[in-house]
């Protein structure tokens, strides 16, 4: 499943999750249609989104256990604000939304060493106001990224890590 066909299908799941509507059809831009099924707990939301590609299934809230690839690890001392999971025809990933008192470098460079250890390439690094990103692949198409800012003392933290696509 490309990774339009997610973006589209998250979007008419946010919007479903505003609504009372739990399941329903979209059509992205390129004309692909698809179904989605979204149900929420006490712990998070899954969702289902089925397209003529396959089915990826979505798990997402603040109690969410982060399923990281092996090497990559929960910054130490973070706060995990909230994880989205997804898996599906050939990709699965995680995106792990999390703050720290610790400076945007500090994190971005631990993540730096988990990434190349992980036989990722940094093919992207930048620090933009006060801030670091970092993004890079490796190979049988996995990805990472890291996107620190600093918010008046603490940084937020958000992790992409995933594999396919």
């Amino acid at each position: 499943m490309r990774i339009a066909t997610i973006a589209t299908a998250s979007l008419a799941l946010a919007l479903a999750a505003c609504g009372s509507e739990n399941s329903g059809t979209f059509e992205t831009e390129d004309g692909e249609q698809g179904e989605y099924t979204v149900d929420s707990d006490g712990d998070g939301m899954n969702a289902t989104i089925t397209t003529e590609e396959g089915t990826a299934t979505m798990r997402s809230g603040e109690n969410v256990k982060a399923d990281l690839p092996d090497g990559y690890t929960i910054y130490p001392g973070a706060k995990v604000v909230s994880v989205t999971n997804v898996d599906g025809t050939g990709h699965k990933g995680s995106l792990v939304m999390m703050e720290s008192a610790d400076s945007p470098d500090k994190i971005a460079s631990f993540y730096k060493k988990q990434a190349e250890a992980a036989g990722i390439k940094i093919e992207m690094e930048m620090t933009i106001n006060g801030g670091k990103m970092l993004a890079g692949k490796g190979e049988g198409d996995r990805i990472f990224s890291i996107n620190t800012t600093n918010n008046d003392g603490t940084t937020g933290i958000q992790l992409t890590v995933g594999q396919g696509g």
